[in-house]
């Protein structure tokens, strides 16, 4: 029988005496602990974050609450989920070698994580508000999802493998709960946790919850979200849980990890983008931001273009899982039948992914946790005119998703909403 510690919650003056000891940390930091210097700098709904500095360097201390933050302890959350990060950056870093930060140590007991302190790396989201184009996240997040996601499924698994995983994460139960409701149901009905720009939205909040069509098909997506378990998801993919330099890329955050559809991670992240896109006119007080405006858009093509070519790659020259197995296709010099899977496969991932942005941008703006992008806007009835042209193209996203052949469809739409006059 093991002994097992009480959960204790770390604090700036308490950290250097409880980890201290670690070889891990004191080889990253140095070995007088007493002279470690500590920050708290967790600004998300969810843990704690602390920046360690010491003599030789830094390290970020990241450990989870057993509760929302959010909220308090009203909503208890299982500790576990710090399992479930660290595994799923164990993956990843696997899947996409460099694109998520290094893990130097994990105790399951206290649901703490160790890991690389990104520096000069700002969250993208910041950046996106300051108004900065970085070159490289569009390819790099489209190249991220394509590896993750298609390598961690059963077109390139091994059956055992895969399914060893699927149990393991499908204990991520409380977390994936989050997801489904504040996602796709309490958006669009009066949840209590709810809020949302008032009175200025009351109106249109109104008419979406009212609105048939958008509910059915929003619980059509729930509904995708827990059947079709493809592939390892990162599960709260978004510009929060990016951080960026000029020159590098790099996810964090993956507690939300859980067996799903390929296309759920996709369409979260280029919504963010999208939202990005509608605040922008909240964010013009040292100028004019449409050159930022094209910038986004030329980001979510570039992250749609770059996915689809690399899933396409990977699908020629690393589709060895149980799925549309060789032997069917190229081994019996049947190519043309691969590529027609491979087509109906991206059409089906493009039509949901569509879905799963627009209910993402739904709940940013009418559920519990909002987005930086609008929510530091402080004039409310421009806040209010932005989220309302970000409201619509979600609704068309929702309902629509089938007939939308391209991006630049959506990006037409996308112009001729941020041109029209909200009252």
């Amino acid at each position: 029988m093991t002994d097992t510690k009480p959960f204790v919650a770390l604090c700036p003056e308490t950290l250097p005496q409880r980890l201290g000891a670690l070889p891990e940390l004191r080889a990253r930091l140095g070995a007088n602990n007493e002279s470690w210097r500590v920050k708290e700098v967790g600004d998300g709904n969810l843990n704690l974050v602390f920046i360690v500095e010491g003599d030789q360097g830094k390290a970020i201390v990241k450990q989870a609450l057993p509760y929302v933050r959010l909220v308090g302890e009203s909503w208890p959350l299982p500790l576990k989920r710090s399992f479930f990060e660290y595994h799923a950056l164990v993956r990843q870093s696997e899947r996409d070698p460099g694109m998520v930060p290094e893990i130097f140590y994990f105790d399951a007991e206290q649901a703490i994580i160790v890991m690389e302190f990104l520096s000069p790396h700002i969250i993208l989201r910041r950046a996106l508000i300051e108004g900065q184009q970085l070159p490289r996240i569009g390819r790099d997040l489209g190249l991220f999802a394509a590896r993750t996601l298609f390598r961690g499924s059963d077109l390139a698994m091994s059956a055992r493998k895969r399914k060893e995983d699927l149990a393991l994460f499908s204990d991520n139960v409380e977390l994936c709960d989050i997801t489904e409701n504040l996602v796709f149901s309490d958006p669009y009905f009066e949840a209590s946790l709810n809020r949302h720009t008032s009175p200025q939205l009351d109106g249109l909040v109104a008419e979406l919850r009212a609105d048939r069509d958008l509910k059915v098909e929003a619980q059509k997506l729930k509904h995708l979200f827990t059947a079709k378990a493809e592939t390892l998801l990162h599960g709260d993919l978004h510009t929060g849980s990016v951080m960026v330099t000029g020159e590098e890329t790099r996810v964090i955050d993956p507690e939300f990890a859980f067996y799903g559809p390929i296309a759920f991670d996709v369409g979260m992240m280029i919504a963010n983008f999208w939202m990005s896109y509608f605040s922008q006119a909240g964010h013009e007080e040292d100028g004019d931001r449409e050159e930022m405006r094209r910038y986004l858009l030329g980001v979510v093509d570039e992250i749609w273009t770059t996915f689809r070519a690399e899933f396409a790659r990977l699908w020629h020259e690393e589709r060895n899982g149980i799925l549309y197995q060789r032997s069917l296709f190229e081994d019996r010099g049947d190519r043309l039948g691969s590529e027609q899977a491979l087509d109906h496969m991206l059409h089906e991932i493009w039509t949901d992914m569509l879905g799963f942005a627009g209910v993402e941008i739904h709940r940013r703006i009418l559920g519990l946790a909002h987005n930086a992008d609008f929510e530091t806007i402080s004039d409310l009835d421009l806040r209010a005119r932005c989220e309302t042209k970000a409201l619509k193209l979600g609704r068309h996203l929702v309902v629509n998703r089938r007939q939308i052949h391209s991006l630049a469809e959506i990006n037409s739409l996308a112009n001729r909403l941020e041109k029209e006059t909200v009252s």
